[in-house]
């Protein structure tokens, strides 16, 4: 009973802090979508560059939470944000970023290659494959991706 009374008296606390959390998850998930699905398109064109990128999204993934705040705080201080949003949001970001990357790169080279050959075949340029026919297949696994990230 100690808890609901602690709900009732201090209900509008806890709705701001459940607006302020969703609000942090909603930003960094947002721009991890903006930045990552680009990123995991760009890499699909080089095998050793889409293997260092993933290799350096992982590492950062294995970053404690607790180490990743203790290196934005020095840095983050020097204009006035230390700690609070703004770091929530970067270390979600970061930590969003592996899952999409992966997920669109997995998805976009795992497009059948018939379909490419038949797509180069009927005069698709390789913007308009990618945009018309790599893109659109690849839509569930990176939907799979942003879902594990959010």
């Amino acid at each position: 009973m100690e808890i609901l009374g602690f709900i009732a008296n201090n209900w509008l606390v806890i709705l701001g802090l459940a607006g302020e959390h969703i609000s942090i998850v909603v930003v960094a998930v947002g721009f991890a979508i903006l930045t990552g699905v680009p990123i995991g398109i760009a890499i699909t064109q080089n095998k050793r560059i889409a293997d260092m990128v993933l290799y350096v999204a992982s590492i950062i993934v294995t970053i404690p939470s607790i180490a990743l705040f203790g290196l934005m705080i020095p840095i983050l201080s020097k204009i006035g944000q230390g700690i609070g949003w703004l770091p929530a949001v970067i270390a979600i970001l970061l930590y969003s970023q592996l899952p999409i990357v992966r997920n669109t790169y997995t998805a976009i080279t795992n497009v059948d290659p018939a379909l490419r050959e038949a797509a180069t075949g009927m005069g698709m340029t390789p913007f308009q494959r990618l945009a018309r026919l790599e893109i659109p297949i690849a839509i569930p696994v990176i939907m799979a991706g942003v879902r594990t990230a959010w």
